[in-house]
């Protein structure tokens, strides 16, 4: 971590003031290599993953036997009863989650016993004892405790009304991924409406913006980012009550579930209150190489959010990638590391191979997260209803895995809260790609699929370059090797 924090020396712990303001995966499966691309670890890893996030609640009573409920049922699955109960029960007894274990690595619980600064969502947290004593030490990681259980947390759920036409009545063993961009457009609206200096209160009655942001996530379809709404909006996408979804499908789902929303409300009653942009490659996604964050096109959807009354307004980016064939490639890790630095940050939807999280800190090659896969009951969330018990929405465990380790399929989003904000994204974001030794993870161009170059100050990078190595139409070829000039991207 200590190459991270020097690489990037610009950016740490100096976010801008206005963060504290308030006007503020499943994973996919993309397309793969041939048979020969993988290693007998990747092919052991994807078929426990499948086999196993049916099952795996992920929770620290994974031991019990309730822990299995979690995932008890896949709907459409119904002939193979005999089957799922015997492979269950194998599960429950330890020997398989073992095995599971140990070819795709446990997730831990706990803080580790590393100083290093931690990064939440682009606050920093000063763990260091070298120069601060204990006590500063220990203040600092009880306020990241603090912050970590203040985000919104959103799992699993069972017994609400059936989705759609379906007989559906529970997300358990399919909707971590809708469970995770909940949980990010959740924090998004707590940072735009709250400030991100906002924590949970301690006491009773709550805030009613708080209950209000909550009730938008219920599960019904008179919420209006229930699970029932998203699977609606993103049938265009591939999803479906009872399947998995990948970041980039869901990501455009979120893109047309706001805009149906925009269009049912007034402009002053937005539920949303911001643009959504998804930030693809050239050709919307149809060609490889880094996404390109085009200026032009982010003022065209505030100018459209705002039915042409402002040439700005609020904006939540959202950036789906795939960094690699069947993990990340090293070269990616420094920035991934990087974006959690941004004030902007609201965070990565990944995971393992079917089994997504919502990844909110890193520090060093660790990263904190958010775990959707544990079943709880639904929540009646009324509006008006302050003394609602929250506490299924936030979580005290704090687990952490590698970086390293999680799926290469992705999605990290960004808030920027003006145009000053965005302006300052731009900044970070084009001196972050030209820090990564050929391999950002977007880029920042002013016109779309141009080679205008973006000066920040004394930043100047080719944006929007599509480099000669990336493959119309098609999957890269480049090896996973460390120094290799070639990139991994695949098509979104």
């Amino acid at each position: 971590m200590k190459g991270f924090h020097e690489r990037n020396g610009s950016l740490k712990c100096s976010s801008k003031t206005s963060t504290d303001s308030s006007p503020t995966s499943g994973t996919g499966s993309a397309p793969g290599p041939s048979d020969s691309k993988f290693s007998k670890t990747s092919l052991w890893s994807n078929f426990f993953a499948s086999a196993f996030s049916v099952f795996d609640t992920i929770s620290e009573s994974s031991t019990s036997s309730s822990s299995t409920s979690a995932c008890e049922k896949k709907p459409s699955f119904s002939k193979t009863n005999g089957w799922t109960s015997a492979v269950k029960r194998v599960v429950s007894g330890g020997s398989m989650r073992r095995i599971h274990e140990r070819v795709m690595g446990p997730s831990k619980i706990g803080m580790s016993s590393s100083t290093s600064d931690i990064w939440l969502l682009g606050l920093c947290y000063k763990i260091s004892q070298e120069s601060s004593g204990d006590v500063d030490a220990t203040k600092g990681l009880a306020a990241f405790k603090h912050d970590f259980s203040s985000r919104i947390l959103m799992t699993y759920r069972k017994g609400f009304d059936a989705i759609g036409d379906t007989k559906i009545t529970s997300d358990a063993s399919w909707g971590c991924m809708l469970r995770s961009s909940q949980m990010l457009v959740a924090q998004a609206l707590l940072f735009h409406r709250l400030g991100r200096s906002w924590r949970k209160p301690s006491q009773k009655p709550f805030d009613q913006t708080y209950i209000e942001i909550l009730h938008q996530f219920g599960d019904s379809e008179t919420s209006a980012f229930s699970i029932h709404n998203l699977v609606e909006s993103g049938k265009t996408y591939g999803l479906a009550a009872g399947s998995w979804v990948g970041p980039y499908a869901m990501c455009r789902s979120w893109e047309s579930l706001a805009r149906s929303k925009r269009e049912e409300n007034d402009l002053d009653r937005q539920v949303l209150p911001m643009a959504v942009y998804v930030v693809s490659g050239d050709e919307d996604g149809e060609r490889g190489g880094a996404p390109v964050v085009c200026i032009e096109d982010a003022s065209r959807h505030c100018f459209e959010f705002s039915r042409h009354q402002a040439d700005w307004t609020p904006i939540l980016l959202l950036v789906p990638l795939v960094l690699g064939l069947d993990k990340v490639n090293p070269r990616y890790i420094p920035s991934l590391q990087a974006t959690f630095t941004f004030p902007q940050c609201l965070g990565i939807l990944g995971g393992k191979p079917g089994a997504s999280t919502y990844i909110v800190g890193v520090q060093e090659e660790n990263v904190f997260y958010l775990d959707p896969h544990d079943v709880q009951p639904v929540v009646n969330l009324s509006p008006d209803n302050l003394e609602v018990d929250t506490s299924s929405y936030h979580c005290d465990t704090i687990r952490h895995i590698p970086l390293d380790s999680i799926d290469p399929s992705l999605a990290i989003g960004f808030l920027c809260r003006d145009k000053d904000d965005f302006d300052d994204f731009c900044f970070r974001a084009s001196k972050l790609a030209e820090e990564s030794n050929g391999a950002p993870l977007f880029t920042v161009a002013q016109t779309h699929g141009g080679f205008k170059r973006i000066h920040h100050g004394n930043t100047m990078v080719d944006a929007g370059e599509v480099r000669a190595d990336d493959s119309v139409g098609g999957v890269g070829t480049g090896d996973m090797d460390e120094n290799s000039n070639e990139d991994d991207w695949q098509i979104l």
